[in-house]
């Protein structure tokens, strides 16, 4: 029995790309052509594993072979060029693939660099490959966190894990979690973030960009070329901050303080320019500070986050189930990011004794007492900028 097709009604008066009216003596075979086209997207999109698209293709095929001979109306050389058309595009449909480059300034062992590559096998295992995530570690390619959003929207990369404090020139509340003497433990810097990433998610998606998954770091400590004991200290280091607010808490307490990048604070080091870092152990273990900078003060400054984002566009490009798998795989790499939390200071600290780092725990009583008082005026400033539901996060915080 030979297998007839049922033609739906034209609905459209469309015809085959690149087929002339003349070209088709039977021009109510042209929709249904049309339609199995349209469908074949969502047909084969969702089907993630290739047995099923091998699977898929097959039916498709013994479809078109069977009806292209039962429409006796439709000559052979149209036949033949409808089913080279719908052919060609099903396997495009199956053979296409979305690849993304995400960078970090960071080495591919730090906390940041640990989630790039968590994400990026969450997304292949999750979509089958369908969408693939290349990584830039180190900043290979001399984008620095703030340069990212910029980089994002111009194409050079799709999106990045960025130091939180390196974005507040996009949105003052990018950097809360760097505010000074805030958040004081692992838990509540989770509970604030929580409370923050709607902020977070609406700052960057009015700059075109998807917030994908949050990574908090360790404490941030001081790192110098000398013991630190006490506020009298401060005075004697040129000291590389990592954001605005810690240049003018440091300045406000005595310090000789810039906000510089990654690569640009290490080359200041190496030309000592640069005696003290403020960063995490996690950073500073990452970048082997202790060649330079054998002291480590743990002043529990802040514990600031990255923030790993996509652009909005390159995201909306994907077929919805692709969008579900991709934010599933974000989801999963902050739960391991906080897991990884868990120890991390531990794991640090021990590399950095193996190195010869001398850590000062807690730190000097003057020396914290000093920092505090010189941030108080930097928070307010913050709140006043950021907003009222921002500051409400910060006095939340407080209280906790």
């Amino acid at each position: 029995m030979q297998f007839a097709p049922t033609v739906p009604k034209h609905r459209g008066g469309g015809r085959l790309r690149g087929m002339q009216q003349g070209d088709l003596p039977y021009r109510g075979a042209v929709p249904w052509f049309d339609e199995l086209q349209s469908m074949l997207p969502d047909l084969l999109l969702p089907m993630r594993s290739p047995a099923r698209r091998i699977h898929t293709i097959l039916a498709l095929a013994a479809l078109l072979f069977s009806a292209v001979p039962a429409m006796a109306q439709v000559t052979p050389q149209v036949a033949s060029q409808l089913t080279s058309q719908v052919t060609s595009q099903v396997t495009s449909q199956v053979t296409s693939q979305v690849t993304w480059q995400m960078t970090t300034e960071y080495p591919e062992n730090n906390i940041s660099g640990i989630g790039l590559t968590t994400f990026a096998d969450r997304v292949a295992a999750r979509t089958n490959g369908f969408v693939s995530v290349t990584n830039a570690f180190d900043n290979q390619l001399k984008i620095t966190s703030g340069e990212m959003p910029r980089a994002s929207l111009d194409g050079r990369i799709a999106g990045g894990d960025a130091f939180a404090g390196a974005l507040s020139g996009l949105a003052p509340v990018l950097g809360f979690s760097t505010l000074p003497f805030v958040v004081q433990s692992v838990d509540i810097a989770r509970a604030a973030n929580l409370r923050a990433r709607p902020l977070y998610e609406k700052a960057l998606a009015a700059r075109g960009l998807k917030l994908l998954y949050l990574t908090i770091w360790p404490a941030t400590g001081l790192w110098s070329d000398r013991a630190l004991a006490g506020a009298d200290d401060l005075p004697k280091l040129d000291l590389r901050a990592y954001d605005a607010n810690s240049s003018e808490v440091m300045k406000a307490a005595g310090a000789n303080a810039q906000v510089l990048p990654m690569d640009a604070a290490l080359a200041g080091l190496r030309e000592h320019r640069l005696n003290a870092f403020l960063t995490s152990g996690d950073g500073g273990a990452g970048r082997k500070l202790w060649d330079f900078l054998p002291y480590f003060t743990a002043i529990n400054y802040a514990m600031p986050v990255s923030i790993a984002f996509v652009r909005n566009e390159a995201f909306a490009a994907l077929p919805e189930p692709m969008q579900r798998e991709v934010l599933t795989a974000a989801a999963e790499t902050e739960q391991s990011q906080l897991a990884l939390l868990a120890h991390r200071t531990a794991e640090n600290y021990a590399r950095m004794r193996e190195n010869g780092v001398h850590i000062a725990e807690p730190a000097p009583p003057s020396l914290v007492a000093a920092l505090r008082m010189a941030a108080t005026g930097t928070i307010a400033a913050w709140e006043a900028q950021a907003g009222a539901d921002a500051a409400a996060i910060v006095e939340w915080t407080k209280q906790q």
